[in-house]
């Protein structure tokens, strides 16, 4: 194979160590040139080297026209906007693909993107972080990982530090055997990531699952929050659940063993998922597999999946009493076309919660994907905006899009869509 690119060449030279730290044992990503060639970096701790592709897949691909390639190594930023617009391809895994164009951006400073293994009480958590500023943490639904956020760290990094982690079970970061995998498991997590941290207070963002967990955070250590907003938040069943004797017996354990081949399974996903041959989706179907494919992966992502079905919804302990209580002031993002959750759980949360605030975009149950620009914009001003007056927080939450266009006052949207 010829030499590599200058693009590419030069690409590599810049390689930023501290985005980045690889195994010991080192990872291999494949940079595609179209019409051109593949090349291997080969990534250890402290360097990157570029070679001739060979030998068994790699962690991860990167594929592009040369002329994306060229304007990658004239500016390093324009990876991720490449990226963003379909003209380059991550594929297998995002985490690795997202972290060699942050290393080799050529960008500086304290509030750079970089990702990195934090040792907390839980285990060791994978986070990927930017910015400076306010803390803000971003918690990833079920099946996705801290990749989800990538959007919305980039978009918002320049007014708060952002910090998206992989939950326990999930991505890259620790997937212990017998752990419960429930919103309190999950919340005191997010809680000893901050201790490692160094973090007292934060604002946090959670999306399905990841919602369900900040939810829990605000509820469990509400002195630790500064606000929430909860983008599609998977919550409790109001409604009779008629396969919850069922489930109780099943054990997540018996999904150790893994009896479906891998392209029996992306397929299924794929088929499941709509619109998914867009980039932003084939990357998040690859995460999922990620995991999925791993036994602990697999178990991790069953029993969460059984927790959110069999939580309780009412009782002392139930969650929408106890959600009655919550003390953060909290941002409710609702989405008309989101199967997943549906927007009539904005009912139950104004009627359980009457200070929480409310918005609804037209979009699935991804938000910060799908309506990137309008998403920002409801959280940048939410989390800006000064503390609620406490008098009126005791009125009835108003459906921001249900009043005039959003509604209140500095939640307006960009005019222009995503």
């Amino acid at each position: 194979m010829a030499q590599p690119p200058a693009s590419l060449d030069a690409l590599i030279r810049r390689y930023d160590a501290g985005v980045f730290e690889p195994p010991p044992e080192g990872l291999r990503v494949r940079l595609i040139a179209s019409g051109a060639g593949e090349w291997d970096v080969t990534l250890k701790p402290g360097n990157a080297e570029i070679g001739a592709a060979r030998g068994p897949a790699p962690e991860a691909t990167l594929a592009a026209d040369t002329g994306t390639w060229a304007e990658i190594a004239e500016d390093g930023r324009a990876g991720l906007l490449a990226f963003r617009q379909g003209r380059l391809i991550i594929r297998r895994n995002l985490n690795l693909g997202v972290a060699l164009l942050a290393a080799t951006s050529g960008v500086t400073g304290p509030g750079r993107l970089r990702f990195r293994q934090v040792e907390t009480a839980s285990g060791v958590l994978s986070v990927m972080e930017g910015g400076a500023g306010v803390p803000v943490i971003l918690i990833h639904g079920l099946g996705a990982t801290k990749g989800s956020f990538l959007p919305t760290l980039l978009g918002l990094s320049g007014a708060f530090r952002l910090i998206a982690l992989d939950l326990p079970g999930f991505g890259d970061s620790t997937k212990p055997l017998l752990a419960p995998y429930h919103a309190p498991f999950f919340a005191r997590a997010v809680a000893e990531l901050m201790n490692s941290l160094h973090i007292d207070r934060a604002h946090v963002i959670g999306n399905s699952m990841g919602g369900r967990t900040a939810l829990e955070v605000g509820l469990r250590y509400p002195k630790r929050v500064r606000r929430l907003v909860l983008l599609a938040p998977s919550l409790a069943w109001k409604r009779e659940r008629p396969w919850a004797p069922l489930v109780r017996l099943l054990r997540p354990e018996l999904s150790l063993i893994q009896l479906a081949p891998r392209p029996v399974i992306e397929g299924f996903v794929h088929r499941m998922i709509p619109g998914a041959e867009t980039n932003w989706v084939r990357a998040g179907v690859d995460e999922f597999l990620r995991s999925y494919m791993t036994p602990r992966g697999r178990m991790a992502f069953y029993a969460a999946a059984r927790q959110i079905y069999l939580e309780e919804p009412h009782g002392s302990k139930g969650f929408w009493t106890r959600l009655a209580r919550l003390e953060p002031e909290a941002l409710f993002i609702w989405e008309k076309r989101d199967t997943l959750v549906p927007i009539a759980f904005a009912s139950h949360v104004r009627r359980a919660l009457p200070p929480a605030r409310h918005l609804e975009l037209d979009c699935g149950h991804v938000p910060q994907m799908e309506c990137t620009l309008e998403t920002n914009a409801a959280i940048a001003e939410f989390l800006s905006a000064a503390p609620m007056d406490k008098t009126a927080a005791r009125r009835p939450g108003r459906a921001l899009g249900e009043r005039r266009a959003y509604g209140e006052p500095g939640l307006t949207p960009p005019s222009q869509s995503p």
